[in-house]
């Protein structure tokens, strides 16, 4: 098993910046691609971005791309969402996640953290 434990989420104005983080722990040598997703009230868990550990490609949401940045510190076991120029459509609870898979993208996660808040305020 693995767990992930999300920290950093907070209050932030709209146009500034918040980073998240997200520590694994467990079998983390199986873990290849690490990844965030985020929940708004009222509606579904969407996709974020994601991650692979050993060759560090990367892929985005397009509702976010230019704007987040995934990376990923393997001596750590911990990956990070940078959010520049935050907007209120960011206000969610924020999720990371990962898989044994090493393919990128939205499907097929097997662990999960509980989630921190984010909220952007205009």
């Amino acid at each position: 098993q693995v767990q992930m434990v999300e920290s950093g989420g907070g209050l932030v104005q709209a146009g500034g910046s918040l980073r998240l983080s997200c520590a694994a722990s467990g079998r983390t040598g199986n873990v290849f691609t690490m990844a965030w997703f985020r929940q708004a009230p009222g509606k579904a868990r969407e996709y974020v971005a994601s991650t692979n550990r050993m060759v560090g490609g990367t892929n985005y949401a397009d509702s976010v791309e230019g704007r987040f940045t995934i990376s990923v510190d393997n001596a750590k076991n911990s990956v990070y969402l940078q959010m520049n120029d935050v907007k209120s459509e960011d206000t969610a609870v924020y999720f990371c996640a990962s898989k044994r898979s090493f393919t990128l993208g939205q499907t097929a996660y097997e662990y999960w953290g509980q989630g921190t808040q984010v909220t952007v305020s205009s």
